[in-house]
């Protein structure tokens, strides 16, 4: 992937960073969550989900600013990403288009991490 400039390059492989330390910390901050019922039984719940939600919200800004930086090229190299869904859950948390509520924040939390994971190194290792 060819960036257009040096301060492009560096702010993309940034914000990858940024993106990897998120993910790190959403997998910590939920690993004793097993249903979405324990956002709502405490309020140290309610703080995980709440945190989740803005870690969530960094995570697909991040991945709409790298895409806007590359127009659409570098993260097409992971076309099993729904990359429009990971932006766009952002959008519905920082826009409030619906409540988000516990199941939605679980599934992502439980369900896409991994892969999205695995889709972040491959993308820094590309930098390289």
């Amino acid at each position: 992937m060819e960036f257009t400039s040096l301060d492009n390059r560096n702010r993309v492989k940034g914000t990858l960073t940024q993106i990897k330390i998120a993910i790190g910390q959403l997998k910590e901050w939920n690993k004793a969550i097993t249903s979405s019922e324990d956002y709502y039984t405490s309020p140290g719940g309610m703080q995980k989900l709440a945190a989740s939600c803005m870690l969530i919200e960094a995570i697909g800004e991040g991945f709409k600013q790298i895409n806007k930086l590359t127009n659409g090229e570098f993260l097409s190299m992971r076309p099993e990403i729904p990359w429009e869904d990971v932006m766009g859950i952002r959008n519905h948390i920082a826009h409030g288009y619906f409540d988000i509520d516990g199941d939605v924040i679980f599934s992502s939390v439980k369900d896409d991490l991994d892969a999205l994971d695995d889709a972040t190194d491959f993308l820094l290792e590309a930098m390289k």
